[in-house]
């Protein structure tokens, strides 16, 4: 946690929306459900313990004020809401940080939303979501068939908090005993007030450019100084079109999602006034879900890893910017430590939600690598799930951006549907709004190649080129 600051929160959001129908589902049927089932999460009755003179790790404890009421609130949009208010409504929630003297996670229910339907907006700090001891709440709120499950009424109560000196005599005997555990958290300390001082640096320039009429210098296209609001922009769009392309062309919907989104930005930054300045390619990181004993244990059944791919966003032809990225995973899929799609979206409850915190995790942790942009796709079952008997519709997942970094995309499919969640700087990239509409171009660009009778560009080096072959009988010109 020492790594967030008030211009990089570091909590993801789910936007998820809800059809009541004849179920009664309400504020109150909500916070019934959480309180039946937040027995399955502990930490989310816990919060963070700083100890005294940072001698030790900050440690986790039970909140003895915990109050439910807090953390679940009511929303309502002026009837009939529409989408673009329920997204200026996400977007001020999810630039807010959460509270640290808390558990570390909020929940929105939003009513008024058109035809009668109501949203859930949950957002939860990435250091509660390891996978290992917590998954994300929003798992474990939904059911697969319109009947909640019942479960064993929950006699939890908050163990008593340790007090001030036990924490520092806990922090001496972990020292004695491993004294690297003092050097670390030093260390860590000493990084946090270096940035501290460098944001008040950077605040300082601000001011001074200001002042003198300088404007900072821009870092490219996609990058810069970020702002502390954010803007979200929701897609959604069908997965028989992804499986169309796929079929016309190979590969899998997870490449086809991701040429998707090549040629979505290539369209964005070619309406943008700067230009692409000869710029070929962005490179983004792609967290995977793999098989690998070295890497951290999940109760997913899966490790979280990190994958690198250039998208060639200036090549001109949606199918051969699909045929590169296409390449770009086959190698990954040959080490066989590749988890296929289905198996992702098999795991119990809706998985997405965990899935998307570990990765936008697993971004924070290579930014040293020097990408551009942070994709996170993650499958999620294809059969509707319910809370509390109210059917959801859609669900949006919307990553948090890391320093230098004004915009993210983060994929869920779910029921027949692909969701887009774009999280953008609101001051660095106000036209967010514009990449939704290009991601819906560049997918119907494929669908358009991907018709019945269009010439299909070949794959790889094992098709020979129709140009070298000698004519004569069985071939063409």
């Amino acid at each position: 946690m020492t790594s967030e600051t008030a211009e990089t929160p570091l909590h993801n959001a789910t936007i998820e929306i809800f059809d009541p129908g004849d179920s009664g589902f309400d504020y109150t049927r909500l916070v019934e459900l959480i309180r039946d089932r937040i027995a399955f999460v502990p930490r989310y009755r816990q919060r963070i313990q700083v100890v005294p003179g940072h001698l030790a790790a900050p440690l986790w404890i039970d909140d003895e004020n915990f109050d439910l009421g807090f953390h679940v609130r009511r929303s309502a949009l002026p009837r009939p809401g529409t989408s673009g208010q329920l997204l200026e409504l996400a977007s001020r929630i999810v630039s807010r940080p959460v509270d640290r003297t808390r558990p570390l996670w909020e929940v929105y229910f939003v009513e008024g939303l058109e035809d009668g339907r109501v949203a859930i907006l949950s957002k939860t700090h990435q250091a509660l979501v390891d996978g290992v001891h917590t998954v994300d709440l929003g798992q474990l709120l939904l059911d697969a068939q319109p009947t909640p499950r019942e479960f064993e009424p929950d006699d939890w109560e908050p163990r008593r908090a340790p007090a001030p000196g036990a924490l520092v005599a806990g922090a001496v005997r972990d020292a004695i005993i491993d004294g690297q555990t003092v050097v670390n958290t030093v260390r860590g300390t000493g990084r946090a007030m270096v940035r501290e001082v460098d944001e008040r640096t950077k605040r300082v320039r601000s001011v001074l450019g200001a002042v003198t009429g300088r404007r900072p210098k821009s870092r490219g296209m996609i990058s810069g100084e970020l702002s502390q609001q954010r803007r979200v922009v929701t897609v959604q769009t069908c997965l028989s079109d992804y499986r169309k392309v796929r079929q016309a062309h190979g590969g899998t919907v997870n490449d086809v999602i991701l040429a998707t989104v090549t040629g979505g930005l290539r369209s964005w930054l070619m309406t943008r006034a700067e230009s692409m300045g000869g710029i070929r390619q962005v490179r983004a990181v792609v967290p995977v879900s793999v098989i690998d004993e070295e890497l951290e244990a999940t109760s997913l059944g899966s490790q979280i890893a990190a994958h690198f791919v250039d998208l060639p966003i200036g090549e001109a032809s949606p199918v051969v910017r699909l045929h590169q990225v296409s390449y770009s995973f086959q190698a990954h899929k040959e080490t066989g430590r590749s988890v296929a799609a289905n198996r992702l979206a098999g795991v119990a409850g809706f998985a997405p939600t965990t899935f998307h915190a570990i990765g936008s995790r697993v971004a924070a942790d290579e930014l040293r690598r020097g990408y551009q942009l942070s994709v996170t796709n993650v499958p999620g079952p294809q059969a509707p799930l319910y809370a509390a008997g109210a059917e959801m519709l859609a669900s949006y997942p919307v990553a948090p951006l890391v320093p230098g970094h004004p915009l993210v995309i983060s994929v869920t499919s779910y029921n027949g549907g692909v969701f887009y969640g774009i999280t953008a700087d609101r001051d660095l990239v106000p036209d967010a709004d514009l990449l939704g509409i290009c991601l819906r171009e560049a997918l119907d660009e494929l669908l358009e190649v991907s018709s019945a009778g269009r010439q299909r560009a070949p794959r790889g080096r094992r098709t020979t080129n129709a140009r070298t072959k000698p004519k004569g009988k069985g071939t063409t010109s």
